[in-house]
Formats: structure tokens, sequence, C-alpha cells
């Protein structure tokens, strides 16, 4: 060992907030984000999913930040080319609702701006927000390439867009067409099914009389009775529907029923579709308010009437109920029903109502002329959208983690219909078709400026806008440069992974690979993928498993988190609250558990750092094997095998389980034992320990650095001070451990579990018995096995379980006295007592032993359970064995203390 050129001691306690943008400025300020293109070397690259630009990132995006930076990290120190690209999403329907918000707020509309101005007080408030955005990434640690951050209204974006948009139109795969489509009649614009969240609710399901019709057009008393929870959208019924094999209608098929209130006659059709056992088995045909009847209406040629506005009012197709809203009007034909006596009784009814995303207004299905991107039409020979992204999927060119959710992907492809792509609304992609009086619609890339046709210069631009998921669904291609072969779209496409929660799993990823296939075509076999894995995490709910909503006062804001427990125990947190595709409950315990790992690795670092003080000392070297203690050896082993261990889990993008193991191993194994243990040899002059020390804390700190950045930083950059070896200038890209297997030694291992399981068996006899915290009692180990162990480690037993140990032989005579027992294995552990009560001693161990027996038969019953052990992660099955083998064994130790004392 050599002298350290200058002091390394750390602050008493760790502040995060004195630490962690300095950090990320010394991060920044060395480019260590930049990604760099280098030919021949494969690289890592994954697209940001963009939050968008209305405001604070939410918990979600907290955790998506933690999980992806956790990955570009661990590629980074692997030495890979990594590109973290980022972005914002324009959001149209959000994005146009805040602005009519804050608008509203100075008592105007965007008319009263006009389309341009609003569109330029919108791009004024993006720019402010944008800066807000990328700080609060920062504060949770992100390293992404900030140089090649986009936005989705970009103008290389925009051009990729209407490139994308014109193609597809020029292969038949965009049309204008009058289809049922969802409507919000608050937010004024078309939604597509995706956007409509369905939900649960109470109503009443009426039953109408429709008088059937006789000769001369008069109603006869027979009817046929219609079950309906909509009867404000009779008045716009066309036909009523029956099934061709239900026998109670078989003699009205064909003929007519007069419609209540408005008196239309309406005739009778025979449909497959419908459901004889619901209601009474005849529906009301209303093809202008359902998509169903729409579709029914199609099939049998009825009219179409459309009696509901798009703002949500009867319009003069209603009759008497012009100008009423929906509610209204539903309860006054209620009331004129029952006056005419067509109302034979209501009842109760829950039924799903579909409502906004955005803004939970009730959706109203509307038939109107909206352009569709047609998925099924095949654009090559057997080739269509959807067919080419189940193939992706089935042909396992794109994984899907976890695996179980590629079915769900699968079965909305297999199945889907035409995206309803136009909205109507201002912000956004406005869509590139322009018309002309002259009856010419052109579609092009860049702006004409006359008719292609006529010549005319008056022609006007399609007024509505592109879906939000078009552009988003151009991700990553769009982002890397497409339609350009630009350096980065040849170097990082397809890039390596995609994350998001399985929430958007239709909204965005299925559209990706949809577009990416289409797009990137040319690049086939390799190249048409927008990505190799996708990853489906969960929604983080509140510790009630409740849906976080502002409206409930349960939102967490992520920066008041990562402020209060910093930013690394916020990532910690939400990376160990669940495993990968499954909900997690958010609770405040586990942030503080966070806190408390963090402080723990400062104090241990704090520690060791204070032994290395003016000191220079070299790595251990497997060739000096045999110099070092047991405990030494022990750790090393440990270590590799922590390595490997971490290494196959981030591979497998179990990142929650590598960062519980890590924990595990830096605050047990190293902390709390080995740390401990080494200060009885550091206080005999021993210096081995401290050529350990800092080569195991070296690499755990390197294992923890993708999970815990910002505190990993700092430790480690005190510690190279005092590693005789050449370092990176920077922990963000020094290599990332390996086992090399130099180190593996199960005798080691083995040796240390018993001197550990040794040392807590007598802890816990200590805490049983009420031992004062200054005795130091008599034990007696009475192994066989292990012996030498335990004699080699005796002084570490002595200073960390505060006793006097003895190692004797498994026969050896115990001195006369008092004694508490406990059975490790093939070792008892005879602890010195005073005189003991034995009646007290006998109940107090027959109620541990009843309350192990209950945890035994608790444990079986879960690990008999067929569906637990096919649902839940091996990880935790394994947990449960280990505890079942654990509660097994001490209710075996109590069994014996029970005879021993019973004797």
């Amino acid at each position: 060992m050599t002298d350290a050129p200058a002091s390394t001691r750390l602050a008493s306690a760790y502040e995060p907030g004195t630490v962690e943008d300095r950090i990320y400025a010394f991060w920044e300020e060395g480019g260590y984000f930049a990604a760099r293109v280098a030919p021949g070397e494969a690289p890592y690259s994954i697209v940001m999913p963009p939050p968008n630009v209305t405001g604070e990132l939410h918990l979600g995006h907290g955790f998506e930040d933690a999980l992806t930076d956790t990955l570009v990290r661990w590629h980074r120190m692997q030495g890979e080319p990594t590109l973290w690209l980022p972005g914002e999403d324009h959001a149209g329907i959000a994005t146009q609702n805040v602005m009519e918000r804050e608008l509203a707020k100075e008592g105007l509309t965007r008319h009263d701006l006009g389309r341009e101005g609003f569109e330029a007080r919108v791009w004024q408030w993006v720019r402010q927000l944008r800066p807000r955005i990328y700080e609060q990434h920062r504060r949770l640690g992100a390293s992404a390439d900030w140089s090649r951050d986009t936005f989705t209204l970009d103008p290389h974006i925009v051009r990729a867009v209407r490139t994308t948009f014109v193609n597809l139109y020029n292969d038949g795969l965009i049309y204008r067409g009058l289809r049922m489509i969802n409507w919000c009649p608050r937010c004024s614009t078309a939604l597509s099914d995706l956007e409509v969240e369905h939900e649960e609710e109470e109503a009443q399901l009426y039953y109408v009389r429709y008088p059937v019709v006789g000769e001369g057009g008069m109603p006869l008393p027979d009817a046929v009775t219609v079950a309906t929870v909509r009867p404000e959208t009779m008045v716009a019924d066309t036909g009523v529907a029956v099934h061709p094999e239900d026998e109670r209608y078989e003699d009205r098929i064909g003929r007519t029923v007069l419609l209540p209130i408005m008196g239309r006659e309406l005739p009778v059709v025979a449909d497959d579709s419908i459901q004889p056992e619901f209601g009474t088995g005849a529906l009301k045909v209303t093809p202008g308010h359902d998509p169903l009847d729409w579709e029914i209406g199609q099939r049998h040629d009825l009219d179409v009437i459309v009696a509901i506005d798009q703002d949500g009012r009867m319009n003069d197709e209603a009759g008497p109920y012009e100008g009423m809203t929906v509610d209204e009007a539903r309860a006054a034909i209620a009331h004129d029903l029952e006056d005419g006596g067509f109302l034979e009784k209501t009842e109760p009814y829950t039924h799903s109502v579909g409502r906004c995303e955005r803004c939970d207004a009730v959706v109203e299905p509307l038939p109107s002329e909206q352009w569709w991107v047609a998925v099924n039409k095949e654009y090559e020979p057997g080739v269509s959208l959807a067919s080419a992204a189940s193939a992706a999927i089935r042909d396992e060119r794109i994984r899907i983690v976890p695996g179980r959710m590629a079915r769900t992907f699968l079965n909305w492809t297999d199945n889907l219909r035409d995206w309803c792509i136009s909205r109507q609304l201002w912000w956004g992609h406005q869509i590139p078709v322009w018309y002309c009086d002259c009856g010419t619609m052109t579609v092009a890339i860049e702006d004409p400026d006359v008719c292609a046709s006529c010549g005319s210069a008056e022609i006007r631009q399609e007024e509505d806008v592109l879906d939000t998921w078009f552009s988003s669904a151009l991700a990553p291609h769009s982002d890397l440069g497409w339609p350009d072969d630009t350096e980065d779209l040849r170097y990082f496409y397809p890039t390596t992974d995609m994350q998001m929660g399985y929430d958007i799993m239709f909204f965005w990823c299925a559209r990706m690979v949809l577009f990416g296939l289409y797009n990137m075509r040319e690049h086939a076999p390799e190249g048409d993928i927008p990505f190799r894995t996708v990853i489906f995490h969960g929604l983080i709910r509140d510790a009630n498993g409740v849906k976080m909503a502002k409206s409930r006062g349960n939102v967490v804001n992520p920066l008041d988190a990562a402020g209060q427990y910093g930013a690394d125990a916020f990532r910690f947190a939400l990376l160990t609250m669940g495993t990968l595709g499954q909900d997690m409950k958010y609770t405040e315990d586990r942030m503080v558990a966070a806190r408390n790992f963090a402080n723990k690795l400062w104090n241990t670092t704090r520690y060791v750092l204070m032994q290395l003080e003016g000191r220079l000392v070299k790595r251990p070297h497997a060739a000096d094997r045999d110099t070092l203690a047991l405990e030494d050896r022990w750790l090393l082993s440990r270590l590799e095998g922590l390595e490997g261990e971490v290494d196959s889990l981030l591979q497998a993008y179990q990142v929650g389980e590598a960062a519980r193991r890590i924990h595990d191993f830096l605050w047990n194994e190293l902390a709390d034992w080995y740390v401990e243990m080494s200060k009885v040899r550091l206080r005999e002059g021993d210096e081995r320990p401290l050529a350990v020390l800092a080569h195991v804390l070296d690499h755990g700190l390197r294992l923890l650095h993708p999970i815990m950045p910002f505190v990993t930083e700092e430790l480690w950059g005190k510690l190279r001070e005092h590693l005789d070896d050449d370092l990176a200038e920077a922990l963000i890209v020094a290599w990332f451990p390996k086992s090399a297997g130099v180190w593996r030694d199960e005798a080691a291992e083995a040796a240390m579990s018993h001197v550990i399981e040794v040392n807590r068996a007598i802890r816990n006899l200590r805490a049983e018995k009420g031992l004062e915290a200054g005795a130091r009692p008599a034990v007696y180990l009475r192994a066989n096995g292990q012996a030498a162990a335990l004699n080699e480690t005796a002084a570490a037993t002595a200073f960390t379980s505060r006793v006097e140990p003895e190692v004797t032989g498994a026969d050896a005579e115990l001195p006369a006295g008092e004694y508490a027992f406990a059975r490790v294995g093939d070792t008892e552990v005879a602890l010195g007592l005073p005189e003991v009560d034995l009646t007290a001693e006998l109940t107090r161990l027959e109620g541990e032993l009843a309350e192990a027996d209950g945890q035994i038969a608790r444990l079986e019953k879960q690990l008999a359970n067929e569906r637990f052990l096919e649902r839940a992660p091996e990880a935790v099955v394994q947990g449960e064995r280990d505890r079942l083998a654990q509660a097994r064994a001490r209710a075996e130790v109590l069994r014996e203390r029970i005879g021993a004392l019973g004797s």
C-alpha cells in the first residue's frame, strides 16, 4: 500500500439535494449522454415514451425514467454505443383542452383568436413548457441524449407524417368515408375506439310497446315490446330486429310496427346478431346512434336518422324534443311513453357507458364523414398493416416481455378494425389534403400553390387534424430522421428496446409496429421492425390499489417524492414495487426504506473511506486466495455470484429483482456482516480486509449505479482515489462487473453461511431471554463439520454477538448451569443463562411452536395453489419455498427445546 494524495472523507450524512444537481451537471459537462455512431459495434438504442407537453410529469413517467435509465446505463457501462432518444408529444386533444381552459380565464375562446392566432398561442405555451419537462427528467437522473430531442410537431416530423399519409393514401390504405364514429360533444371531435373508456353505470331498462300495424296502417292491439336503456334515441328508430329463429316473433318478421310518439312505421327484420335472451329479444334499430344498429341498418337497407347533434342536444329530427339535452330528452320521452300507455315497465340495469378519456363526457356514437386507415386491406399480396403486425409477433421478430402479453397484442391485431384518424381540432398535424371548387382533391407532402387540375389558387386545406397517435406511431424511425436516409437511422434502427405501460399497448406500441413495418419495409428482413423487444409494465396505484386521479386526491408528484427522499431512493422504490406487467402499489414506507438504503450505503462507504485514509490499495488477487481469511473468501465469492445473477436478471429485464439482490448483498452481507467482522481484524493490525473492502465496494457501486446513479457516482468518485488501478474518469462510463469465476468458493460460502446462522441463533437467544446489551455470557458451540470455521471466526463472533464463545466437540460436556439452546445444522448452540423459570420457558416455547406450525400450514396451502404457482414470478415462488423450509427448521428446533426442558 502507498499513500493516496488527498483526503476523501465524506460528510457525516447523505443529503441528496447537495449532490444531485452537481453530479448531473458533471455528467452533462462530460458529454457522457451523447450517443456515438461506431460502425462495426452493435449499439443499444431506445426511445423515451414522449410525455404530453401539457405540464408536470406523473408517477408513471417517473417509473419509466427509472426503468429506461437503468437499462441505458447498464448498456453504456458495457462499452456499447448507447442512445436514449428523448422527445415530447404535442398531445392534440389534451393540449387544446388545456389551452382553451386558459383562454376561458381571460374570457376568450379559440374562435376569438382564429386558427392561426390560437396555434401561435399554443406554440408560445409549448416553448415555455418544454424546458420544464427537460428539467423534470434531469431531476430524476435521466441520461438521455438531449441533443437529439424531438417534438412531434418539429419540421422533420411533419414531413414524416405527411409522407406516411400520402404513401398510405396512394396505396389505397387511407380513405374518407361515412361510418359510425365515437363523438365527444365536449371536445367536439371524433375519437378512436381506444380513446373511449367504458365504465359500468347504473341505469333504467325501459320496456316499450311498439304496436303492430294492420291493414290500412291502423295499429292493432298486438305489439312488439322492446327493451332499451336509451329511450331518447327512439325518435331516430328506423326498424325493429329479432333473431330469425326466435319463435316468439316468427309471425312478425316482414310486418311493420308503429313507432310510439313519432307515429312512423318501422319494418321488423330478422338478423342473426340479435340475442334472444336479452330483454324481450326484440331490438329497436337506430342506425344513426349505435354501432351495432348501424351494421344491422346497412345489412337491411334501413334509413339513417340522426336526432342528436354534435353538441349533445336533440335536433329537429327529434320533433317536440328539439333543443333538449340527452338527459332531458330521456326524461321527457319516458314521461310521454307512460302517458301514452306505451311504457310497460322499467327495471334497474347496469350497463357499460363510453366516456371520453380526456374530459369524461359521455361519448355519442354518430355517423360521420371521417378519414380512416384501412388496416386490413392488402398493400402487397397477402400483406396488410394488421397481418404484418401479427406476423412480426408470431414469428418472434419482436419479443414481448412479459411473454403472456403477446396473446393480448395478437388478439387486438387479429381483430383490428379500420382506424379513424381525423380529429376536429386546431392543434396538431393538419391533414395534407386540399380541395378546389372544381371538385379536385389534392393529397400532397408539400403545400400546393394552385389546383393541379384547373390552376385555381382558391384551394383550401382540410380543416381536420390527425389523431395524435398517428405521428407518435412513426417513432422511432421518424425520430431518427426518416424519410431521409440519415446516419442515425442506418445505425440505430431498429431500436433495441421499447418500454411502456400496458395501457398504451394498442394506442402506441401496436401502431408503431403497423407503421414501422410499412414505412421501413425496404429495410426488410432485418430492418423493418421498430424495435426488437418491447417491455410492458403495470400501472402505479395508491396503497389501496386504487387508480391515481386528481379527482380522488391520491396523485403523487414524482418531483415532490424525489425531493423528499432523493432521486435515487425514488427510483429504487419504484423499481422494486412489483414485477413487470403487473400493477404496483405506491407506499411511503417503500420510499422511506429506499432512503434508508441510500443512507446505509453512504455510511458504509464513509467508514471504508475512513479506514483507507491516506492509503492506495491493490485489489485482492486470486493467486493469494490461501492467505485470505474465511470471510474474505466468502465475500469475494458472494460478490462474484451476485454479478452473474444481476447480469442474467438485467438481460431478462427483471430490474426490480436485480435491485433487491444488490440491496441485500450491500446491506446484509457487506455492511452488516463483513464490515462488522473486519473491525476486529483491523483493530488488531490485519490490513488484508482493506483491499477486500475497497474491491467489493467498488464492484457493488458499479452494480448499483444504473439503478441509483447519483449516490453511487458520488461515492465511487471518492473510492477510486484509493484503488491502485487504471479506472475510468467517471462511474457512468466505468465497466460493469461481469462474473469471471475466479473467486467462486462454495466451501467458503457454506462455512460462512453456517457461521452467520450460528450468530443469528445466538442473537435470537439473547433477545428471547432478555439479556442486557452489556452482558457477555459464555456460549458453547458444540460442532462437527464446521468447527474450523467457527474457530476461525470466534473473535468476530465475540465482537458482533457480544458473547464469550468456545467451540467444542459435539459430545463435549457443558459446565454446570442453565442454558438456552438452539440448533444450526450440526452445531448446537448453548448460551449460558441465569436461572430460568422452566414453566414460563415451556409456555413461551409452546406458543412459538404454535405460531411456527400456523405459518407452515399457510405456506403449504399457498404452495399447493396451482394458480399461484403458474402466475407468480419464480423468485416469489422460491421465496415462499425458502420461508417454508425456514419455518419447518424452526419448528424442529422448538420441539427439541421443549423436549429437552420437559425431560
